[in-house]
């Protein structure tokens, strides 16, 4: 996903000239493409994520869309304040860029663990949530943005992750964009990373029938949207690579509870928190935290 973002940026950027990036130096190997084709436009702000997203705040106040780059929890969990007040309070097309979210980087420990990022950045009135499922959901994601610029949260994988979609989907936020065709009235639904773990469950004989959907873009704003949807299931089970506890299905949830008129059941896939004080790879906390079935690997 990391390399599907850096080639739309730069494509986008020799488009919009108001499109600049920030890292927290963090991102080489990846980010060059655009330092490079862009000097005038890129800034190492240093192992300083706090003033990095300051910085962008400003800049953003004066007609640029700035991307801030890091990883896992840096962007997000060390300048919450930042973003609170400077970012999304008063309404300024940055778009908070994390890479390696959920487990990605779980060899690195608690630190690298992005597990409870959905439930930070959702909290923040005027906050979008962009958690793309694939690469090609992340090229649509990055259009969106730019064409919709404000404070906006996208959550990347790491790389490697397979493309489930066949062409570039049409986004918009709350929408439902549909990946399977089940045989029921039941389906899983997921954001971000959570697709590719949906795909490995419709293997398994007890979800073999469900529909497959994925969200990319949601947040606050979001939730009322989601009644005409939810009327055509009896049952919805979320999918995230993220902790239960203030996450995407918590999201649902909550948008379900204000349409008292809705049988639709919902539960959740989501991660526990014995991942929270283990190392390993991603797909070994993945499966301690009982996200996906048990025969992968």
């Amino acid at each position: 996903m990391r390399n599907a973002f850096i080639q739309e940026l730069v494509e986008l950027a020799r488009h919009h000239p108001q499109i600049a990036l920030i890292v927290g130096d963090l991102g080489y190997s990846v980010i060059e493409p655009f330092a490079e084709e862009f000097p005038d436009r890129f800034i190492n702000a240093g192992v300083a994520e706090q003033n990095m997203t300051g910085l962008a705040a400003g800049m953003a106040s004066e007609g640029y869309h700035v991307f801030t780059y890091s990883i896992a929890n840096f962007p997000t969990f060390r300048c919450a304040e930042q973003i609170r007040n400077d970012v999304a309070y008063h309404k300024l097309p940055v778009t908070v860029v994390s890479v390696g979210g959920g487990l990605a980087y779980g060899a690195l420990g608690y630190s690298h663990h992005a597990v409870q990022d959905y439930a930070l950045m959702r909290v923040f009135p005027n906050m979008l949530i962009a958690a793309p499922g694939d690469p090609i959901e992340t090229r649509a994601c990055m259009r969106y943005l730019v064409e919709n610029p404000g404070p906006s949260y996208l959550r990347l994988g790491k790389a490697g992750e397979p493309s489930f979609h066949t062409r570039l989907p049409n986004l918009a936020p709350g929408r439902w964009l549909k990946l399977r065709d089940g045989l029921g009235k039941s389906a899983l639904l997921s954001t971000g990373s959570g697709l590719q773990i949906s795909m490995e469950w419709v293997k398994t004989k007890k979800y073999s029938d469900l529909s497959v959907y994925s969200m990319p873009l949601w947040g606050m704003d979001h939730k009322l949207s989601q009644k005409i949807m939810l009327s055509q299931f009896n049952d919805i089970i979320t999918v995230e690579d993220h902790l239960a506890d203030g996450g995407f299905g918590s999201w649902l949830l909550e948008a379900r509870s204000l349409h008292t008129d809705l049988d639709c059941r919902i539960s959740n896939i989501a991660l526990s928190n014995d991942v929270c004080d283990t190392v390993g790879s991603q797909s070994t906390l993945n499966r301690l935290g009982g996200i996906i079935p048990c025969q992968m690997s």
